[in-house]
């Protein structure tokens, strides 16, 4: 762990967009943007929401007030599109019942929505909240992994020897950067390459 600076350093030199950060401190854009793009391509998920869905339902009401289908039909090409319509359909309804309208700034009430997880709450508390929480996808996984941080076979494995781990003052832009360069350097021989290039390994 010495070279946790230089790390930081590096991918925040090296960083690119990730396209789902546009929706920034939009906390309902910022969740449902997130959990449509598991396990999916983040470009289609954006291009779902900016064009189709987020036109239809700019805001958890009129979210709400679309049937399943009409969600479904919105949210295609998206991976498992109908059983995230089924979730959007029960989160709007819990968010307008329980929350108020408003969607929860706890990871514990996030996570009481139909289809969020640990990274997706992680995530909207980060983004949308600005509460510093580490969200672990695959990306993270891997280049913690690479880089002998943690030696784990899953994110969630991951994400709590972090929390142990990384001072707390890295946890908000930690997503952002490694997302980023996992989407650079896909393959791990691109990955190590780079890492090779900037010593880090």
């Amino acid at each position: 762990m010495h070279n946790l600076q230089k790390v930081f350093n590096c991918f925040s030199d090296n960083y690119t967009t990730v396209p789902l950060e546009v929706f920034g401190s939009d906390a309902y854009k910022t969740l449902i943007s997130t959990l449509l793009s598991a396990r999916t391509n983040d470009n289609i998920t954006l291009k779902v929401c900016q064009e189709k869905l987020f036109v239809k339902a700019p805001n958890i009401r009129s979210l709400n007030n679309l049937s399943k289908i009409e969600i479904s039909k919105l949210i295609y090409p998206v991976g498992f599109y109908k059983t995230k319509a089924k979730h959007l359909k029960l989160l709007a309804n819990k968010i307008l019942i329980d929350f108020d309208g408003k969607v929860p700034n706890t990871a514990e009430d996030l996570m009481s929505l139909a289809g969020v997880g640990r990274k997706t709450a992680n995530l909207v508390l980060n983004r949308a909240f600005g509460i510093p929480a580490i969200a672990v996808d695959t990306h993270v996984h891997r280049i913690c992994n690479t880089l002998g941080w943690v030696k784990t076979k899953t994110p969630q494995e991951t994400e709590l020897k972090l929390n142990k781990i990384i001072p707390k003052k890295y946890w908000s832009q930690m997503n952002k950067l490694f997302v980023s360069i996992g989407r650079q350097y896909r393959s791990q021989k691109q990955l190590e390459e780079f890492l090779k290039k900037y010593k880090l390994i």
